[in-house]
């Protein structure tokens, strides 16, 4: 997958995540829900280990060093070069 799309996914999936999350504080025993929120963890930790094992990492500190310590490459994830328009995936 290419670059941008996996950020997208990335986002798209951990937004998702987030949303399940604050739904199962007040609806702890709905079992989709938790089982919605597992998928999207799931695929955005397998998607953001492809990201990182093609492009390097996304954050400082949920990344594996690299040799040399990649991370100090540019573009990093907050310059607007790296990132995407929201409005693209619509």
């Amino acid at each position: 997958m290419e670059r941008d799309a996996l950020l997208r996914e990335i986002t798209i999936l951990d937004f998702m995540a987030l949303d399940l999350h604050l739904y199962l504080n007040t609806h702890p025993v709905d079992s989709e829900a938790l089982e919605m929120y597992n998928d999207c963890v799931t695929r955005s930790q397998e998607l953001r280990d492809e990201y990182e094992a093609d492009y390097g990492p996304l954050t400082a500190f949920r990344s594996k060093g690299q040799p040399g310590w990649t991370w100090i490459n540019e573009p990093w994830p907050w310059e607007e070069k790296f990132n995407f328009e929201i409005s693209e995936t619509l």
